[in-house]
């Protein structure tokens, strides 16, 4: 008699069913392979259309051509999509001034918090300083912060509130990506340093399509011995999702591409769940699927 020594159960690889593309970064991709299959003509976009370099590899083999602000102001008669994140009005005008046909691709979201602070900014009367939660920086940011022809403050964490001058008034926004824990800490800390008679409003400007991913994702964390975190390495809401998954789950590892992947990550695990984050493509968690059930 012969012993069977492959009888050992191979561990289960789950994809988690909510993550990847939101709603923007959805329209946006299909407004660029619309636009593209419409019209021979050249199609730019102002910056990578979503912080995964794969997904931008593949859209630039369909024709789309990824450009900066600095190339907008040399195109003439061009056309050009604007992403998801949001441009600000300096753009709109540099576009006018070129002839350049503009696809607009921003996210709704972003958008109406957009003309929110665009109100704040042009219909205050006395005009508070206007604060953003957001990282300085980021394509989203820069557009909020144009609505404000540059003086919006823009901060980050709690040790850069120092920014602000505490006797003034003050309308707290945040970045639509950012975390609603951070956004609390944000507003109790405020509170307690506003002089007496100082008015502060704050709102809520997260997207909760994004933000209701963090309780999702670490239940999901949760329930795996091993989690492969699927993001590109720009993507600001990938390294936070990916924190989040990290604090639940120990063995988490990010993953850019597939090729990132490290057999010995999965020793001795017997559910593999991968995950990532609100830019991250389908297709590439299942190229990182696929790569693992060739491990296992």
């Amino acid at each position: 008699m012969t012993t069977d020594i492959t009888s050992d159960k191979k561990p289960t690889v789950e994809i988690d069913a909510r993550s990847g593309f939101c709603h923007g970064v959805v329209t946006a991709i299909r407004k660029a392979e619309e636009e593209l299959e419409r019209n021979s003509e050249p199609l730019y976009c102002l910056g990578d259309i979503v912080h995964n370099s794969d997904e931008v590899e593949r859209l630039e083999k369909k024709g789309l051509s990824t450009i900066t602000h600095e190339d907008l102001g040399r195109l003439k008669g061009a056309r050009v999509l604007l992403r998801a994140h949001g441009e600000p009005p300096s753009t709109y005008i540099t576009a006018k001034n070129q002839g350049i046909e503009i696809v607009d691709a921003t996210c709704p979201v972003v958008l109406q918090l957009q003309r929110r602070i665009k109100d704040t900014y042009d219909n205050s009367s006395p005009r508070p300083q206007i604060v953003i939660y957001g990282k300085a920086g980021h394509a989203e940011v820069n557009g909020l912060v144009g609505q404000t022809a540059g003086e919006a403050i823009v901060v980050e964490n709690l040790d850069q509130l120092s920014r602000i001058d505490f006797n003034k008034d003050i309308a707290l926004y945040s970045q639509t990506t950012m975390s609603l824990q951070g956004l609390d800490e944000m507003i109790k800390e405020i509170t307690k340093r506003v002089a007496p008679g100082v008015t502060f409003k704050y709102y809520d400007t997260i997207c909760r399509q994004v933000a209701n991913r963090v309780s999702h994702l670490r239940e999901f964390s949760s329930a795996h011995d091993v989690i492969l975190f699927v993001a590109g390495a720009k993507s600001s809401n990938g390294k936070v999702l990916y924190n989040e998954c990290r604090n639940v789950n120990e063995r988490c590892y990010l993953v850019s591409r597939a090729g990132d992947f490290q057999p010995d990550w999965i020793i001795g695990a017997e559910s593999i769940g991968i995950c990532g984050a609100t830019s991250t493509p389908r297709w590439l968690m299942e190229q990182v699927r696929d790569i693992v059930n060739a491990h296992i």
